[in-house]
C-alpha cells in the first residue's frame, strides 16, 4: 500500500505551509543565469531524498505550456484524491516567459506561473508529480527539486525525455526500469509505464526515494504513457491556452 506526507490538521485543512526564513528565497525568482545558478546551489542542501512517510490523501500534477505567437506561459495544477485518483481541483495561470528556455534553468521559467497556480488551491496536495526532473539534473536540482523544496512538499520528476545520464534500455513489460546514472552515481529511473511504449524518465524531488518515485509514477498510471495528474495538468494547460486566446488574441486563433 503507497502512502506519504499526510495532509493539513484539523485547523489547517488545507495543509498549507507558509515560508519563512531563507526557504522564501526560492520565491525570488531570478532573470539571469548567475542569479539562478547562485540559488539553485543554495536550495539544492535543502533536498532531501528518503523513503515517504505517513499517508497520502491528494497527489497532484503539474505542467506548463509555452505560446510563442504570445509569448505566454500557462500552467495548471490539478489535485487528485487518493486511492480514488479522481480529479478534485484544478488551479490554472498565465504570466509573461521572463526567463529564456535553457536545459538545467527550466525551474526560474516555469516556476514563477506554477506558483501562481499552485498559491490559488483550496486543497494543498501531499505529493507533487512534475513533468520534469528531480535529481536527473547535472546540479541534482531540477524543477521537482526546486518546488518540492520551496513548496515544502514531496515531489517526483517525470520527464519524457532525458536530461542527462546515462542507462540501459528497460524491459518491454509496465513496471521494468533500469537505472538512470551519472558516472557512477544513481540519480534517476527510466520507467516502462506501458507495455511497448517509450519509457519515461522519473528521479526523486524531494522527501522521497527511488523506490518510491516509481512505484508512484507506476501507481498513478492507468491506459497511457504518462501519470494521470501530469496527464490531466496537460489538458487543462490546453484548455486554458485556447480559452486565453480566444478571449485576449483571437487573431492568432485565425
Amino acid at each position: 500500500k503507497l502512502t506519504g506526507q499526510a495532509g493539513g490538521s484539523k485547523r489547517n485543512p488545507s495543509g498549507r505551509v507558509p515560508l519563512t526564513g531563507s526557504l522564501a528565497e526560492g520565491r525570488r525568482w531570478p532573470r539571469t543565469f548567475p542569479e539562478g545558478r547562485a540559488l539553485q546551489e543554495t536550495l539544492r542542501r535543502r533536498v532531501r531524498i528518503g523513503p515517504l512517510k505517513g499517508r497520502i490523501r491528494r497527489v497532484a500534477g503539474c505542467d506548463v505550456s509555452f505560446e510563442r505567437s504570445c509569448g505566454k506561459l500557462f500552467a495548471a495544477v490539478v489535485v487528485f484524491g487518493w486511492p480514488e485518483l479522481d480529479s478534485v481541483e484544478v488551479a490554472t495561470a498565465v504570466s509573461e516567459a521572463d526567463f529564456p528556455y535553457v536545459p538545467g534553468y527550466l525551474s526560474f521559467r516555469e516556476g514563477p506561473v506554477l506558483e501562481k497556480a499552485y498559491e490559488k488551491l483550496e486543497r494543498r496536495p501531499d505529493l507533487v508529480i512534475f513533468d520534469g526532473q528531480g535529481l536527473a539534473h547535472p546540479r541534482r536540482f531540477g524543477l521537482a527539486s526546486h518546488l518540492g523544496v520551496v513548496w515544502r512538499v514531496p515531489s517526483i520528476g517525470c520527464a519524457k525525455t532525458r536530461l542527462v545520464g546515462t542507462f540501459r534500455e528497460p524491459g518491454a513489460r509496465k513496471g521494468s526500469f533500469s537505472p538512470l546514472r551519472d558516472g557512477r552515481e544513481v540519480i534517476g529511473s527510466v520507467c516502462r509505464t506501458r507495455d511497448g511504449v517509450k519509457p519515461v524518465f522519473v528521479s526523486p524531488g524531494h522527501r522521497i526515494d527511488h523506490a518510491g518515485a516509481r512505484q508512484w509514477v507506476l501507481e498513478t498510471t492507468t491506459r497511457y504513457r504518462l501519470p494521470e495528474p501530469i496527464r490531466t495538468a496537460h489538458r487543462e494547460v490546453n484548455v486554458l491556452r485556447r480559452a486565453w486566446i480566444a478571449r485576449f488574441r483571437p487573431d492568432l486563433g485565425r
